[in-house]
């Protein structure tokens, strides 16, 4: 997530972000009980790589949104919210070695170089089950979860998605990639 570390956006592009997170948050005020706004944009204006984290989520059609604050570090959650897997971050494969292992037919990318371009991390399991808690998300698609690395030394990566009311782990070849799975970023403020 190093990749991010200084850059930010011109004030205009700064503007029309802050005021599409803000309508979402206000419309979406399920997701985070108890938050205020107020809060969130000082934290936000403060910290200007994180803003252009933020809106690379957005232009890839994540939705970011707040989802929680975790009082031991202060900080502000966001995730994507988007109700699949956003649509610009799909048919990437789990991670960059991934892609140098596979054969033919390369993936454009894989789920960990982009987030790590982008400036956030996958969602863990753990994290991905607590947003299905907020809404239903990834009932088409699936998106691939943070892997862990005893799974992922054996050529494997873990995803999810929300069939049948119910959320699923499953796994993959790291290599594989498919139309309808992408990735859902995460990250603190």
């Amino acid at each position: 997530m190093k990749k991010a570390a200084g850059k930010k956006l011109a004030a205009g592009p700064q503007q029309e972000l802050l005021d599409i997170l803000e309508k979402r948050f206000k419309k979406n005020m399920t997701r985070h009980k108890g938050i205020e706004w107020e809060k969130v944009l000082a934290k936000l204006e403060k910290e200007p790589a994180k803003l252009w984290s933020l809106n690379e989520m957005e232009m890839t059609e994540g939705e970011p949104d707040v989802i929680g604050f975790d009082k031991k570090t202060g900080e502000y959650m966001f995730c994507d919210c988007s109700p699949e897997s956003p649509k610009g971050r799909r048919s990437v494969s789990y991670d960059p070695e991934a892609v140098i292992s596979r054969k033919e037919a390369k993936p454009r990318h894989s789920a960990v170089g982009m987030a790590d371009e982008m400036g956030i991390g996958l969602m863990t399991e753990e994290e991905y089950r607590a947003l299905q808690e907020l809404g239903k998300f990834d009932q088409k698609t699936s998106s691939w979860v943070l892997t862990p690395a005893n799974i992922r030394k054996l050529g494997g990566a873990i995803f999810c998605d929300r069939r049948y009311e119910h959320i699923f782990t499953y796994h993959n070849g790291a290599e594989s990639y498919y139309a309808a799975r992408g990735f859902r970023g995460m990250l603190r403020v």
